[in-house]
């Protein structure tokens, strides 16, 4: 017959082994979990470069990478603060420093990546050199976007600010409108779908993409003088905890590679350009 303090004694030894293996278990989810990155990215090209370049080089590391595509400037950088992400792929560094003293957030650009090409595209009118008086141009509304596109506008000689390197510029810092122009001031998103309502209208590159139209469609672009690709180059994002992780550092690598270089060229042309 076995006696009660065997019993008490097996008890305790079961109660131990589960305890260990409740740590097993935890460290193992744990470390499975280390292994997969969420980001958050805009639809073209960002989420298609990760899905179709990126994923498949960081599976060859152990690393799972999973995509959450969003349409709008907001929600990205919401869900990377809040965690439901780990980083996110959308923006520029200019619209970032925006972002974070409006939200009173810190996140961080780890790295820069591409950069899309502003372009002004034909609405209902064609010629940009012979732009009617009171014609009409879409822009975008958010304050970095907006103050890119009308320095685009500048650099055409159709409008003259009063400082002339105001990268936040809107409609009210212009010194010198001799066609008067009007503005129709929407969403970055939805500012090509206002083509066939207004003359003609300044697109963020991506946006243009998924449009279905391309730099070479465009009737002006930005000067490649550098520096464009300096303020405007789309940046990899995270919270400041993050921006060490070593998955995203092996994200970043992947995006900055001589292939990455190569893989643009094939696939965008000149839609998107390496920045790195």
């Amino acid at each position: 017959m076995l006696s009660r303090r065997y019993f008490i004694r097996a008890g305790f030894a079961a109660i131990a082994a589960g305890g260990l293996a409740a740590c097993g278990g935890g460290t193992t989810s744990s470390a499975a979990k280390s292994k997969k990155l969420t980001v958050a990215a805009s639809p073209s090209p960002h989420a298609e470069i990760l899905d179709n370049f990126a994923a498949p080089k960081l599976k060859k590391q152990g690393i799972t990478l999973k995509t959450k595509e969003y349409t709008d400037y907001i929600i990205p950088n919401q869900v990377t603060s809040s965690g439901e992400v780990d980083a996110n792929y959308f923006q520029h560094i200019n619209y970032l420093n925006n972002y974070n003293k409006e939200n009173g957030t810190d996140l961080v650009g780890v790295a820069a990546i591409h950069y899309e090409p502003f372009g002004i595209y034909a609405g209902k009118s064609k010629d940009l050199k012979s732009i009617q008086d009171g014609a009409q141009i879409a822009v975008p509304n958010d304050p970095t976007n907006e103050g890119r596109a009308l320095l685009l506008l500048q650099q055409e000689k159709l409008i003259t600010l009063k400082d002339p390197d105001n990268l936040q510029a809107t409609p009210v810092d212009i010194a010198k409108n001799p066609h008067n122009i009007k503005f129709v001031e929407v969403e970055a998103a939805a500012v090509a779908r206002q083509l066939q309502d207004v003359d003609f209208a300044v697109i963020n590159g991506n946006y243009a993409i998924e449009a279905g139209m391309h730099v070479k469609d465009a009737l002006a672009v930005e000067d490649k003088d550098g520096k464009a690709v300096k303020q405007y180059a789309n940046y990899i994002v995270t919270t400041p905890d993050k921006k060490d992780d070593a998955r995203v550092k092996a994200l970043v690598k992947v995006l900055t590679s001589d292939d990455f270089r190569e893989y643009l060229s094939k696939t965008y042309d000149q839609d998107v350009l390496p920045a790195f």
